[in-house]
């Protein structure tokens, strides 16, 4: 495998004979890529022997700060893993000032660890993997397609801080009102739009349509369904890499943060799922009550594992402010077809195309993990059977639902008592995230804010 892996470094040379650096990156717990950007003629090595790392890098908080979660880190000596390159994933990097290939690389436990040398038990995408172990026993593989919603910003922040929504390059004008899916925004953010396309041609990323959504300058660049889910996840953190370059060039910021604005849309993370069987045949679209039965099994896992998901859905403090009424955001477990208002929506079309659409994560949670719990709750219903809860017909999104925790403390706590994802989820990899937003709560609360002061002075 390893000589494979050399192999098809030597491959890329060959193809891009030009290439200077090497950008080798992981992505953490909050999203972040981190990483080193080699000389070519040292890159080699990452093929052979891995690049050693603080395996903490893995769980750094959004501001890079080791809050040592739960001890370990620092408090046992801030180990080195080894952190090596994921196949099929090298690919050059089109925006690059020089030719540069990156490549997306998966952490490995430090030596003297009971895990030497597999993939780390605090890494996200390895979690994923052992989930999807559970679907390969039940002869099952998860079909599964990530759509991301963005802001585009301003480079540069008011007087106050505060971000201030892109200038349409057409008008010159600051974005002041939402058009979804408007074709006039789409040939003004053209430049951009073609760019977007541009890089995931150039690095093999199965990007498709592209939408205005909900607010000013928000978007929606949607990736293609794939039997890999681990695959399709890796997809996403490359697409937000992407797109984050493709706006730098017109001198604008994106964003996917998930409630910029309390008066505007946040920005959602959906993920589409259908499960096919050996032969590949969607079993959510097969006719008459086989096909109704696994789906509403899949279904009423996800009503009963989401009240303590939403650690993870949610993400972050920021992240909880987005569950909020009127804006197209589960605040309920309801599934219904062809409603947006739902946290499960079954999309319309059928047979081959059936599936669900879960709705509830934002776009800066960690993608990996938020598969991962997605999964783990379908699994759970279809294992045991379950019923869903009548279909929702009409709007959902009127009341909050009492047992489903929409603050972020509320939600750490159900999720530290979780039942249902450590069945199916590493429990090494949901106590670390248990921890470590924990620790990076309590740093968010060492700060006074300025409306503090406003207030209370």
């Amino acid at each position: 495998m390893a000589k494979a892996a050399a192999n098809a470094f030597d491959a890329h040379l060959k193809r891009h004979a030009d290439t200077v650096h090497v950008d080798a990156f992981l992505h953490d717990l909050n999203g972040n890529l981190r990483g080193k950007r080699l000389p070519v003629d040292e890159a080699g090595k990452l093929w052979k022997s891995g690049l050693e790392m603080p395996r903490c890098m893995l769980f750094l908080d959004p501001t890079g700060d080791d809050l040592d979660p739960g001890a370990r880190s620092t408090s046992l000596g801030d180990p080195d893993g080894a952190a090596r390159p994921i196949p099929g994933l090298l690919q050059p990097v089109p925006w690059a000032e020089e030719p540069t290939a990156q490549i997306l690389l998966q952490m490995t436990d430090p030596a003297g660890d009971a895990n030497e040398g597999k993939p780390s038990r605090y890494c996200p995408r390895a979690a994923l993997g052992g989930t999807l172990a559970h679907f390969k026993r039940l002869g099952l593989t998860p079909v599964v397609a990530v759509e991301l919603e963005f802001y585009l910003f301003d480079r540069d922040r008011d007087a106050n801080g505060l971000p201030v929504p892109v200038k349409n390059p057409v008008t010159g004008r600051t974005e002041t009102s939402k058009q979804p899916y408007s074709i006039d925004d789409l040939d003004a953010y053209g430049a951009f739009i073609r760019r977007v396309a541009s890089y995931t041609r150039a690095q093999n990323i199965p990007a498709g349509a592209a939408i205005t959504e909900y607010s000013p300058g928000q978007f929606e660049i949607n990736l293609k369904h794939e039997a890999d889910a681990v695959s399709a996840c890796d997809h996403a953190v490359l697409l937000k890499r992407a797109i984050r370059a493709a706006a730098r060039v017109d001198g604008h910021h994106a964003s996917f943060m998930a409630k910029p604005f309390l008066d505007a849309a946040g920005s959602g993370m959906h993920i589409h799922v259908s499960l096919v069987d050996g032969k590949g045949k969607n079993l959510f679209g097969e006719t008459g009550a086989k096909g109704e039965t696994l789906l509403h099994q899949a279904i009423a896992g996800l009503q009963a594992a989401m009240p303590e998901s939403m650690a993870i859905f949610g993400g972050n403090l920021n992240g909880f402010r987005r569950y909020q009424p009127g804006h197209n955001v589960p605040i309920t477990p309801a599934w219904g077809h062809n409603n947006r208002s739902v946290a499960f929506r079954i999309p319309a079309g059928g047979g081959a195309a059936r599936r669900i659409e879960h709705r509830v994560a934002g776009a800066d949670a960690n993608p990996y993990l938020v598969m991962a719990a997605v999964l783990a709750g379908m699994l759970h219903g279809i294992e045991k059977r379950l019923t869903p809860t009548a279909e929702t017909k009409g709007d959902a999104g009127d009341d909050a639902d009492p047992n489903v925790p929409f603050e972020f403390t509320a939600a750490l706590e159900r999720f530290a008592g979780a039942k249902i994802l450590p069945r199916y989820v590493a429990p090494d990899m949901l106590d670390l995230v248990r921890d470590q937003r924990r620790s990076e709560m309590q740093k968010f609360m060492g700060t006074i804010s300025r409306q503090e002061y406003d207030w209370y002075l």
